[in-house]
């Protein structure tokens, strides 16, 4: 793995750590080349089943980028943050759960980064922002879509025009992180819910996480007539029959993720 990051995979969990505190964690090229090659890792890997995106010091998640139009060092163009925000280049899609686990500043494209996870802990000293119109830099505007989405509009709204923050408890009260705690319990949560979804059947989450997300912005009626190819596939698995099995001798499943 590239420099910029931390990645160690521990019992079906993946930890990926911004590790440039000194910089407050801004992603730059090399980074954002890591964390590619982190995410592709964690989707090819069937002995990855959930990822926990943390950051290195106390000050900061991470203060955006400074890097624009995506990584080409080799040739390769990716979005930012590796590919996981669609901004600057292609969009890479996580299959498996991501947790972010935040502190400090979480701003700018760091803010974004936050977003593209499925569940969000933050640490009480978080603060979450916006500062493009606050410091005249407008890009490609996917936070403010992402931020549009996931806080009620007139939130959203302001943070996007002023350029102002909101601390962790508001962010928790509107809905936008799961669950705030104290900085020193900050990773430990993560890794609580990550135990949370690992306990789960695998292949079942990565069918579920892909059908909702496919279809988060289509009518019911869409959603509800679409074939969904893992909930398909699903179907033929291992871990199907182990589910079943489990439950007729009312034990834990031993998911293998097959």
């Amino acid at each position: 793995m590239s420099s910029g990051i931390l990645f160690e995979v521990d019992n079906h969990i993946a930890r990926v750590t911004l590790d440039r505190p000194k910089a407050l964690n801004s992603i730059d090229p090399e980074m954002d080349a890591a964390l590619f090659e982190a995410w592709t890792e964690i989707n090819s890997n069937p002995d990855i089943w959930v990822a926990v995106l943390g950051a290195a010091g106390e000050k900061a998640f991470c203060a955006g980028a400074n890097v624009s139009g995506g990584t080409e060092g080799d040739g390769r163009r990716m979005a930012l943050g590796g590919g996981l925000t669609g901004v600057g280049g292609p969009m890479l899609t996580l299959r498996k759960p991501l947790i972010a686990a935040v502190q400090g500043y979480a701003i700018g494209g760091g803010f974004e980064l936050a977003m593209c996870a499925d569940i969000i802990v933050a640490a009480d000293n978080a603060q979450f922002g916006i500062p493009e119109t606050k410091v005249g830099i407008i890009g490609e505007a996917g936070i403010m879509h992402r931020a549009i989405r996931q806080l009620p509009h007139h939130i959203a709204m302001a943070l996007i025009l002023t350029g102002e923050r909101i601390d962790a408890q508001q962010a928790e009260r509107y809905g936008l992180v799961n669950e705030v705690v104290p900085y020193e319990k900050l990773l430990e949560t993560a890794w609580l819910w990550a135990d949370r979804i690992a306990s789960a059947s695998p292949l079942a989450v990565q069918a579920a996480k892909d059908a909702v997300l496919s279809r988060a912005g289509w009518p019911l009626d869409i959603a509800l007539a679409t074939r969904y190819e893992p909930i398909e596939a699903y179907a033929n698995s291992a871990d199907r029959i182990e589910g079943r099995a489990a439950f007729a001798d009312k034990r834990a499943a031993r998911w293998s993720g097959r």
